[in-house]
């Protein structure tokens, strides 16, 4: 492994973060994410249009950059490092790998680059508090995440040439602003059951859509209610999703693990630059060797997750093996260096770091927020010891 960094993926984090530092600060953010769609659309504009971050991992045959997930993973650092909300981990991270893997020609031709141009956003709905699930980054993602056939999920049935969806999504990553949903639903009842995949259109009848409250306010999430609702089946009737779901999976965490690292690292900066600044006893905060030794301890933590996340980010390019457990592993570490900086930090910014209006509030409840959604990191680290078969015993014969 090369770790060192080429000439466009150091002018990729080099623009992105010029951009992001004068169209994201502190009040921006909040802005953008009080807003009802929880993003503002000129940034995502020039995100996807001027520096191509929406197909920046999309094959050039449907209008992306060509890049791998490195590059994305790099670019995701930079917007984590601002907290800067946007469509871009929904819908490149977690739909267009969904689309691109198992849809048809004709559906990949339509959708793919409406969505490298930005001008198309996504988002996945999968039933239930289970997305981790459904990637498989903290259980085996068979398929019942889904609604195992029974009452409750989503449910599909055909109706004459195509399907109809109903049930219930609560926690949907931009799933109330998204041009496009796709949908995870069982299909063929309880004696026939598997996992299917639809695309919905923001426009379907019968498809009603509300902004959650949530914790982490510049990842916004939504209800979706889907009251018998067209749907079009993403790619054939025998796609094996769970795999899918999987392989998109490891990915999503190489992806995750360098925009948590990026957070990490900026809370990092922000907590020195006010140790610095603010005296006690007549002396800076930092001279004292306690608090020193506390930053040098997040320092390393944050160091570790770092080299952690572009790991994984190179095996799922490389296809390293055992590169689907490192996912899993890198995500686990840069959560757990989110969590112990922000921590950390609101503590060392002293009274004032107790206050909700301050910004390592922010990174706070990302880090919260994200462990919510993906984690919590013991059961990413029991999954890929589970999927290494690391506790397994041999069996002795004799």
């Amino acid at each position: 492994m090369d770790a060192r960094f080429t000439a466009e993926q150091d002018e990729i984090r080099r623009t992105l973060r010029e951009l992001l530092h004068k169209r994201c600060g502190s009040a921006q953010v909040r802005a953008a994410a009080g807003t009802p769609a929880g993003y503002d659309p000129a940034l995502w504009t020039a995100l996807a249009e001027r520096l191509g971050l929406a197909g920046l991992a999309l094959p050039e045959a449907y209008g992306g950059v060509g890049c791998t997930w490195t590059e994305l993973a790099l670019a995701c650092e930079e917007t984590g490092r601002a907290l800067a909300p946007s469509p871009l981990l929904a819908t490149a991270v977690l739909a267009a790998p969904l689309l691109l893997a198992l849809g048809t020609d004709a559906q990949r031709a339509e959708l793919l680059p409406r969505i490298a141009s930005g001008s198309l956003t996504a988002a996945l709905a999968v039933p239930g508090p289970a997305l981790g699930t459904a990637l498989s980054l903290t259980g085996a993602g068979g398929g019942d995440w889904a609604g195992g056939g029974r009452a409750g999920g989503v449910q599909a049935r055909r109706a004459g040439a195509g399907w109809r969806l109903y049930g219930q999504v609560d926690q949907v990553l931009d799933g109330h602003s998204a041009g496009l949903l796709v949908v995870a639903a069982h299909a063929g009842g309880f004696a026939r059951s598997r996992t299917l995949l639809f695309l919905v259109q923001a426009d379907a009848p019968g498809l009603v859509r509300v902004r959650q409250t949530a914790l982490d306010a510049t990842r916004p999430q939504g209800r979706v209610q889907l009251r018998d609702v067209d749907a079009e089946l993403l790619g054939e009737d025998g796609a094996d999703v769970p795999d899918a779901f999987a392989r998109a999976g490891d990915r999503a965490a190489a992806v995750l693990a360098a925009e948590a690292v990026g957070a990490a690292g900026r809370m990092l900066e922000l907590t020195v630059g006010h140790v610095r600044q603010r005296e006690q006893f007549g002396r800076p905060v930092g001279s004292f060797q306690a608090v020193q030794h506390r930053l040098a301890d997040v320092h390393v933590q944050v160091q570790a997750a770092r080299s952690a996340a572009y790991y994984s980010a190179w095996a799922t390019v490389h296809g390293e093996q055992h590169g689907e457990q490192v996912g899993g592993l890198a995500l686990a570490q840069a959560l757990e260096a989110l969590r112990c900086a922000a921590a950390e930090g609101i503590q060392l910014h002293g009274g004032i770091g107790f206050t909700w209006e301050h910004d390592a509030h922010l990174y706070f409840k990302r880090s919260c927020g994200d462990e919510l959604l993906f984690g919590p990191v013991h059961r990413l680290r029991a999954r890929a010891a589970d999927r290494a078969r690391l506790f397994e015993q041999e069996e002795v014969v004799g």
